[in-house]
């Protein structure tokens, strides 16, 4: 079993990822971890000196790389992933691979990047009215993509454990 799982930032892909991996009993990968891994630097150090476009073309041959792994795995990945380089194309000819779209509202999101945006470099410097309208903007443009997925979940006012049991009856 290969899962994908796509969405805006903050919508919990990573914290999810990993317990229904520990839940399935498959490895979890995060796509951002990988390549900070691969690369030897944070992201937000990678868009700092080698700028984003670097970043997406190193982002897509490492999702390849992971793809082509024989192992089962959840993997999480980036907001941005599925809208650059033909990184959806690529999830969606993998026959082997389920992909989910964690679904969550523009407030959800705002909230939850509130407190992390220093880890955040694309929304790091925004304020509150700005970080809204860029979510917003952004989850519209997105939408095209996410909405590509084989699966989708919405994960607003839900804990993990009922995520989890949602996803697994979903992909079963």
């Amino acid at each position: 079993m290969k899962i994908v799982l796509l969405g805006y930032m903050g919508s919990g892909k990573s914290t999810i990822g990993r317990a229904l991996a520990k839940k399935n009993h498959v490895s979890f990968i995060d796509l951002d971890e990988y390549i900070e891994e691969k690369e030897g630097k944070t992201i937000f150090k990678i868009f700092e000196k080698q700028g984003e476009v670097y970043f997406r073309k190193q982002e897509h041959v490492y999702l390849e790389e992971i793809l082509k792994e024989k192992k089962d795995f959840v993997l999480s990945l980036g907001g941005g992933t599925p809208c650059y380089a033909g990184n959806m194309d690529v999830l969606l000819s993998c026959k082997d691979v389920k992909i989910v779209y964690l679904k969550t509202t523009i407030n959800t999101i705002v909230d939850r990047l509130r407190n992390e945006k220093s880890q955040r470099p694309l929304v790091a410097s925004l304020g509150e009215e700005d970080l809204k309208e860029f979510v917003a903007k952004h989850l519209f443009e997105r939408s095209y993509f996410y909405n590509q997925a084989t699966f989708k979940i919405t994960v607003d006012d839900k804990n993990i454990d009922e995520i989890i049991e949602e996803l697994n009856k979903l992909l079963s």
